[in-house]
C-alpha cells in the first residue's frame, strides 16, 4: 500500500524526580543528603532511510511515546535516562507541526538525504535531588524537583518523491508504458482511465557514466489541483522533479484534441503550483505508431514550440523515437543540476492546501 501521508502524535518521555535522602550509616553523625538526581526522560526522532518508500507503518500506529527517565536514589544514585526513539520514514519526507484545532502547519524539516534525522519532541530533564541543595547554611535541605514533562507534538508526515523527472498526462497517454519501456519499473497497463493509482519511479540507464530517477505520476485530469480525479493526492510529487514531460496522447484513439490536453495539464500543474510553469519541460507526442492524421502532431508542434518546449514524435510501445526523448532529459537535468548546485539552499516548503503558520 502506497500512502504518502500520515497524521501522528509524539510524545517524549518526562525526566526522573530527584530523591531527597541522607546518610545513615552507623559511626557517621549527621551525615548529610544524599539524594540523586533523575533521569532524562527520551526523545522522539524522524530519521529518512532508504529503505522504507512509504508512511504505511503510520497509517495504522499513530501514536508513539518514549519511555521516562528513572526517579533518583539515595547514596547520590542518578536515574538512568531513557533511550530515545528513531521513527523511519522514506527519503524526501517533509515533516510538519500540526495545530488540530485550527489545521495550521509549521515545517520542521525536509528530509532529503538518507541518514537526516530531525528532533521533533525533546525529553524532559530529569530534577535535583537534595544533595544539588546543600550548601554551607543548610546542610540538610529536604526538598528536591521535579522531572520536567516531554514536549507533546502532532505532526504530519508528507512524502514527495525524489525524481529528476516527472511524467504528466490524462489518463491513457501513455505513461506508465514509456516509464516501464525506459526503466525497470513495471507499472500496470491496461486500456481504461486511472490504470496506475500510485506513483512509480523508474532508474534511467543512458551508459556507464549517465542515469535519473523518472516519476510516473497518475494521470491528470480538468480540475486536479482542487482534488478532481487523483488531484492534490499525487501532483504534490512533481515538487521536486527538475523536468516536466508532458506525454501526450495524439492518436485518434483518445476521442480528444492533443492542444487542449496540453494545455489542460499546464493550467491545472500553475493552478496547483505557479512555479512549477516555470521548470524545463519537454512535450512527448505519444502513440505515433497508431496516428492516421499527421496534422494533430503537426499542430501540437506549433503550440508548444510557440512557448518555446520541445516536441518529440515518439512510440512507447515500439520505441520511435525514445532515445532522442532520454537525451533531451539528460539535457535538461544537467542543466538544472548546475544551477541547483550553484543557488542557495531553498527554504523548507509549504504544505500545499494547508496554511502554513507564522
Amino acid at each position: 500500500m502506497f500512502v504518502d501521508e500520515v497524521e501522528i502524535r509524539v510524545t517524549a518521555g518526562g525526566g526522573g524526580n530527584g530523591c531527597v535522602s541522607f546518610r545513615r550509616e552507623k559511626y557517621v553523625p549527621r551525615g548529610g543528603p544524599n539524594g540523586g538526581d533523575g533521569g532524562d526522560g527520551g526523545s522522539v526522532y524522524v530519521v529518512a532511510t532508504e529503505h522504507l518508500n512509504t508512511l504505511v507503518n503510520y497509517r495504522f500506529h499513530p501514536e508513539y511515546h518514549a519511555r521516562r527517565g528513572a526517579h533518583g536514589e539515595g547514596s547520590n544514585r542518578t536515574g538512568h535516562s531513557a533511550r530515545d526513539i528513531d521513527l523511519d520514514v522514506p527519503v524526501g519526507t517533509v515533516v510538519y507541526e500540526l495545530a488540530p484545532a485550527t489545521g495550521e502547519t509549521r515545517p520542521l524539516a525536509d528530509l532529503t538525504e538518507a541518514g537526516s534525522r530531525v528532533l521533533v519532541a525533546a525529553g524532559g530533564h530529569g530534577g535535583r535531588g537534595n544533595a544539588q541543595f546543600a550548601t554551607s547554611t543548610n546542610r540538610a535541605p529536604r526538598r528536591a524537583e521535579p522531572g520536567q514533562p516531554g514536549e507533546a507534538r502532532h505532526l504530519r508526515l508528507q512524502l514527495r518523491l525524489l525524481a529528476d523527472v516527472g511524467l504528466v498526462g490524462f489518463p491513457n497517454a501513455g505513461k506508465s508504458t514509456l516509464i516501464s519501456r525506459i526503466s525497470a519499473a513495471r507499472p500496470k497497463i491496461a486500456d481504461y482511465p486511472f490504470t496506475t493509482l500510485t506513483p512509480h519511479l523508474g532508474v534511467v540507464t543512458l551508459d556507464a557514466e549517465r542515469s535519473f530517477v523518472v516519476a510516473d505520476v497518475p494521470g491528470l485530469i480538468e480540475g486536479a489541483h482542487s482534488g478532481h480525479g487523483l488531484g492534490q493526492q499525487f501532483l504534490k510529487h512533481v515538487e521536486r522533479t527538475k523536468v516536466l514531460v508532458h506525454v501526450v496522447d495524439v492518436s485518434e484513439a483518445s476521442g480528444r484534441d492533443p492542444v487542449e490536453d496540453f494545455e489542460t495539464v499546464r493550467r491545472e500543474i500553475g493552478l496547483f503550483d505557479p512555479a512549477l510553469l516555470e521548470r524545463r519541460q519537454l512535450v512527448a507526442a505519444n502513440k505515433i505508431d497508431v496516428l492516421a492524421d499527421r496534422s494533430r502532431v503537426e499542430r501540437l508542434a506549433e503550440h508548444v514550440e510557440s512557448s518555446g518546449i520541445p516536441l518529440f514524435p515518439m512510440s512507447a510501445v515500439t520505441g520511435e523515437g525514445v532515445r532522442a526523448l532520454l537525451e533531451a532529459m539528460w539535457q535538461r537535468i544537467s542543466a538544472a543540476r548546475e544551477s541547483e548546485r550553484r543557488a542557495p539552499r531553498s527554504a523548507l516548503p509549504d504544505a500545499p492546501g494547508h496554511t502554513v503558520a507564522e
